[in-house]
């Protein structure tokens, strides 16, 4: 009897704790967020999914990363959609990769995430969206202004 009562002492305990550790994240408004949603979640989608996803990180945190102003960064990012365009392009046809996608800049939809006990909750947020075919597989995302990958 004791040890039932202490094992369901335990268990709201650790309900409690987890409850306490999980946080809701609030993503700032002058935050600019990245993302790639791959076709399926294929090996083949994917792995171009991680080849765009590498292209990005390597080259826009570049040119974003002495930026301190979201009127700035904005402009560097609109000015690049084209250059990230012929990257992608070049991407696919290195893998003979044929697949139509999209490079969306804008407000754009993000659903709530959980990752790492966190919360990031869902809503629109100003964002460059990399759609590949129908844009049904896992996605990646991650805030490219502030830098916070």
């Amino acid at each position: 009897m004791k040890k039932r009562i202490f094992l369901i002492l335990l268990m709201v305990v650790v309900i409690s704790v987890y409850k306490v550790i999980e946080q809701n994240i609030f993503i700032p408004s002058i935050a600019i967020r990245l993302r790639v949603i791959p076709n399926s979640n294929s090996p083949k989608d994917i792995n171009i999914k991680e080849q765009v996803k590498e292209y990005l990180e390597k080259n826009i945190y570049k040119i974003t990363k002495n930026t301190n102003n979201i009127k700035e960064a904005r402009a560097i990012i609109k000015d690049s959609i084209p250059e990230i365009n012929d990257n992608i392009k070049t991407i696919f046809n290195n893998n003979k990769y044929y697949l139509k996608y999209d490079v969306n800049y804008g407000y754009n939809y993000f659903p709530e995430k959980h990752y790492k006990g966190i919360k990031y909750n869902d809503g629109y947020y100003e964002s460059l969206i990399i759609t590949i075919g129908e844009g049904k597989g896992d996605n990646w995302w991650c805030v490219m202004f502030p830098d916070f990958c």
